[in-house]
């Protein structure tokens, strides 16, 4: 394939773009502004699941308040019953007794449950505070994911603008070359990933590979508009002043 040295240079010119590209692909796999926001969205639904485990526990407290509570008040309900009939004076002897002595044990009841009570009103005390504190995390955790997603935002529109700069003049280059010398180009960009490169000191600009002194003669009895490959990696390589030749 033989394409003008002027056109055949330009593809240094492609090649740089080719090169950006891969670069701007790669950092979009890599962004650092990205890892940031998946850090701290794990670090959000941590918070989450934790203000959701303390509520679950504070619904459970507030179910044994209510019956702690309805059971202490069942308790001095049926005490208030019991002082009422004696002050009443309106039970005999052996009535009396009896409850007196329901009125013990109902005091003893009593004095157990509100200790449970007290407890447990206790337990969710300090359960509420757990939850303005896992809150409180939460809604901090949520600032700065805000603030890691503008500034992911702000780097992906980076990425954006240069990209579709390369897209631009990587389109305004192709059309230079002919279909034949793009076709071998594209085919060792994919496998290689580099598809020209300038053949500097004698040396691949692809593969970094110095060619041997016989590889050297033969380039340089070929003709100036003759495609050469290196015979290493196999890239078109770009021949000027500086290829040592």
């Amino acid at each position: 394939m033989n394409v003008e040295p002027p056109i055949q240079a330009k593809l240094l010119q492609l090649a740089g773009v080719d090169a950006e590209l891969t670069r701007i692909a790669h950092r979009r796999t890599v962004l650092p502004e990205q890892q940031e926001v998946a850090r701290l969205e794990a670090e959000r639904n941590a918070h989450k699941d934790a203000a959701v485990g303390v509520q679950i526990q504070l619904d459970d407290l507030d179910r044994d308040i209510k019956k702690l509570e309805g059971e202490v008040d069942a308790v001095r309900k049926r005490e208030e019953r019991d002082r009422g009939m004696l002050t009443a004076g309106t039970v005999n002897a052996k009535q009396l007794t009896e409850l007196q002595h329901e009125l013990g044990s109902l005091e003893r009841r009593r004095a157990v449950l509100e200790d449970e009570l007290l407890e447990v009103m206790e337990r969710r005390e300090a359960g509420a505070a757990d939850y303005d504190r896992a809150g409180a995390l939460l809604s901090n955790t949520e600032r700065e994911l805000a603030d890691a997603e503008r500034l992911r935002g702000e780097a992906v529109a980076d990425l954006d603008v240069a990209q579709n700069r390369c897209d631009t003049d990587r389109a305004k280059l192709l059309e230079l070359f002919p279909g034949e010398l793009l076709a071998v180009y594209d085919r060792q960009r994919a496998a290689h990933g580099v598809g020209a490169a300038l053949l500097q000191a004698r040396r691949c600009g692809a593969c970094r590979i110095e060619l041997d002194r016989g590889e050297i003669a033969r380039i340089a009895k070929t003709a100036p508009d003759a495609v050469v490959r290196c015979p290493e990696c196999g890239a078109i390589l770009v021949r000027t002043k500086e290829s040592g030749l």
